[in-house]
Formats: structure tokens, C-alpha cells, sequence
């Protein structure tokens, strides 16, 4: 059995199921442990599940600490809402622990270093895997600083350690409380892990395109990096036929959605906002997750959740959060991006599109205003970013990176 260790959001986990896939094609029991609310949506792909039984209510963790997490626009709010959620931490770690057990090897994304701690005691191969690029080198920037900070030598350095000390803030004092209770003692090679990733039997794994961020020279060549982990939809997917009926009426829409962002009390504007630059815009357009604003016409088309894989093969352009999960869908159906980023990872993401040609200027949440976003919707029209988010998403296409990481996994248990 090998186990997958996930968290986020369901987009997050969008990566990890394309992995399990990958690896069921080998014969392999996959299973994946998260939340229990995502058990019903990996279990749809026939993946196995364990849930972490943890009531957010009943641990009374302020779902203001969530939000602020998810709104975290500069490093320092984000080192800051990392260490808010450390008490999370301290309620899963023994139920991820024991999701470990009976397991041949563990998988973990970043920010659940038990995966490696319990690795190590049970005595079997830790692999990181990661939705994004994290280990340290001089040729760009981090996720966290890319597009916020000029590409300096230090201003590298500085990035790598505020992400990886980010991540492992979350978890390194639940991991060490629960070794204290269980063992006695602290974890074997307790520490930031993330750089312990560099021999065979304990390799690294990115999900993201070599076309949008290079694999760097000096990365150790444990770690893997071949293109985005892009799940497998079933075959049977039928789209609601006045969505069809929707695409085929006219010119093709623009996609408008920002996924959880949208959610939250402090951006309910934002389907008024959407609706009214669509208008101005002049744009068809397809919305997702704004519920259904005033004032919609016959041009816009509002939804409250659809698979991007099959979306985005019928739309124009894709204006979103700049989520890892949706950007990578955006890049690989080689359409032009308009990016609004929130948070965290989601500026590098913008501003990669950006410096590619693929997309336009992106524009700050707090700054978005029913002129400008009008203006990028119709800036995304230029042929010049078309032609080039074409080629990049041809390029992409060729790239099996979920595939190819798999192959990793099996040659390290085989070998």
C-alpha cells in the first residue's frame, strides 16, 4: 500500500489523485488521506481514502485564522498566518500518523512533514511531492517572492528559506509534540526535510511544466520535475446541455472564476464586479462560483462548479485566482490567462503568465475595478498572446509529468 498525505483545497488535491491514478496503472494500492470533506470527490475517481476525522467547529479554530491564511498577499502576512495555524496541527498529526501505518511508502505534500517523520520510524521511503517548485536555487525566485521582488542573489536565498520555513512552520511543533508523547524522544532527523530530498530512495517530485518554470541545473537529480500531474476525467462527463447550447451560440466565452477566493465575506463584491466588466467588456462569458448576480444577460452564463479540463477546451480565454491547480489547466489547454491574484503562490503564477506573453498584466484583488478587469478581458484577445499561449500549451501537452513521477515511485520500491 502506498499512502498519499494531502491538504488545501480540493484543487490542491486535484494533483495528488493524477498521481494515485498513475500509479494504480502499475498494480499499486494508492490510497489518499486528507479531510473527510474530500472523500466523496477522490473516491470518484476510484481512488481509496482515509479521512482525517478532525471537526473544525468542535476545536473552536477561528475561521477568521482560515481566511486570513487564504488572503495572505505579502510574505510576512503569510509567515504570520503559517504560524496562526499551528494548533490545526496539533489535532492531526496522530491521525495522519496512523494513516501511515501498513503503508510500503509514503508520499507527502510539503506541508505535511509527519509523512516524512513517519516514514522514517516505520522504516520505509518518504517521497516529497510537491504542486510547485520549492527546493532552493540560484536561477529564479520562490513562489512566495516571484513577481514581488527583483531576482536578486539574496533576494533568492531569502525566498527559498521564507518558503520552506513557511511550510515547515505549520507542522515541526505537532510533530514534535506527538514523538515526545508516543516515543519519548524526537523524530529521527527531525528538521525541515524538504533538502533531505536529494538520493534514490528519498526523491522529490514537482508537479509543474518545464515550459512554465525551467527545471533548474543545480537541482539535485533525485528531484523530478516533468511536467503538471493532470488528472484523468472519466470518460462518461456530460456537460448540462444549456451550458452546450451556451458555448455554441455565439463567439467563445471567457471563463471567470476564482474558485474559494470568491467565497469569502471580504470579496462578496466581486460578482458584481465580474458581471458588470463582462457588459463593458463586450464578452460572452461562462462564471463560476459568484452564485447567480443581478443583471446577467444573455452573454453570461453563470455556473457553480464544472471540470476545467473539459471547460477550457471550449472557452477563449481564462480569467481566474491564480490557483496552481486552474493556472496549470489554463496553460495546458493553451489559452490566454487573466489573472486576479489573492494570495500566496497565486502572484507568482500571474506574473509567470505574464513574463511568458500566455497572459496579461495581472491585477491585484484589492486593485480590481470594473474598468480594468474589462480591459484585461479584452487585452486577452490579442493575437500575439493567443498565438504564443497556443504554443505553450502544445509544448506542455508533450509532457507526462504525473506518468513519469509515477515510474519514479516504481523503480524505487522495485530497486
Amino acid at each position: 500500500m502506498i499512502t498519499i498525505l494531502c491538504a488545501g483545497s480540493r484543487g490542491d488535491f486535484q494533483p495528488y489523485i493524477a498521481l494515485a491514478q498513475q500509479l494504480k496503472k502499475y498494480k499499486k494500492e494508492v490510497r489518499i488521506s486528507g479531510p473527510k470533506e474530500f472523500k466523496t470527490f477522490v473516491t470518484s475517481y476510484d481512488i481509496d481514502y482515509y479521512s482525517i476525522e478532525v471537526d473544525m467547529n468542535a476545536l473552536k479554530i477561528d475561521p477568521k485564522m482560515l481566511e486570513e491564511a487564504g488572503s495572505a498577499d505579502n510574505p510576512l502576512k503569510m509567515l504570520l498566518a503559517f504560524n496562526k495555524m499551528k494548533a490545526y496541527g496539533d489535532f492531526t498529526t496522530k491521525e495522519y500518523y496512523q494513516a501511515c501505518q501498513n503503508s510500503e511508502l509514503i508520499i507527502y505534500h510539503p506541508g505535511l512533514t509527519i509523512g516524512y517523520f513517519a516514514a522514517k520510524e516505520l522504516g520505509i521511503p518518504a517521497v516529497l511531492a510537491s504542486p510547485f517548485p520549492m527546493h532552493k536555487t540560484k536561477q529564479y525566485l520562490s513562489v512566495v517572492m516571484y513577481g514581488k521582488s527583483k531576482p536578486t542573489m539574496i533576494n533568492n536565498k531569502i525566498s527559498y528559506l521564507m518558503i520552506q520555513g513557511m511550510l515547515w512552520m505549520a507542522g515541526k511543533d505537532s510533530a514534535k509534540s506527538f514523538w515526545k508523547k508516543e516515543f519519548g524522544r524526537l523524530p529521527i532527523d527531525y528538521g525541515a526535510p524538504y533538502e533531505y530530498h536529494n538520493q534514490a530512495n528519498q526523491p522529490a517530485l514537482i508537479s509543474c511544466s518545464n515550459y512554465i518554470f525551467k527545471r533548474p541545473a543545480d537541482w539535485n537529480s533525485h528531484i523530478h520535475q516533468n511536467g503538471y500531474w493532470f488528472v484523468e476525467e472519466k470518460d462518461d462527463f456530460r456537460p448540462n446541455q444549456s451550458l452546450v447550447d451556451f458555448i455554441e451560440a455565439g463567439e467563445k466565452p471567457i471563463y471567470i472564476g476564482f474558485g474559494s477566493m470568491s467565497m469569502m465575506k471580504k470579496h462578496s463584491e466581486l460578482g458584481s464586479i465580474v458581471v458588470n466588466a463582462i457588459k463593458k467588456s463586450g464578452k460572452r462569458a461562462i462564471i463560476c462560483g459568484f452564485g447567480r448576480p443581478d443583471n446577467l444577460t444573455n452573454d453570461i452564463y453563470a455556473l457553480d462548479s464544472i471540470a476545467h479540463a473539459w471547460l477550457f477546451n471550449h472557452v477563449s480565454a481564462v480569467c481566474h485566482h491564480g490557483g496552481a491547480g486552474t493556472s496549470a489547466a489554463g496553460f495546458n489547454a493553451g489559452i490566454p490567462s487573466v489573472i486576479i491574484p489573492f494570495s500566496n503562490d497565486q502572484f507568482a503564477w500571474a506574473h509567470r503568465s505574464y513574463d511568458l506573453g500566455i497572459g496579461v498584466k495581472p491585477i491585484n484583488v484589492k486593485k480590481l475595478t470594473v474598468d480594468n478587469l474589462a480591459d484585461a478581458l479584452i487585452a486577452a484577445s490579442q493575437p500575439d498572446i493567443i498565438a504564443k499561449a497556443k504554443e505553450i500549451g502544445v509544448k506542455i501537452q508533450t509532457e507526462n509529468g504525473a506518468k513519469d513521477c509515477a515510474k519514479v515511485i516504481i523503480d524505487l520500491l522495485e530497486n
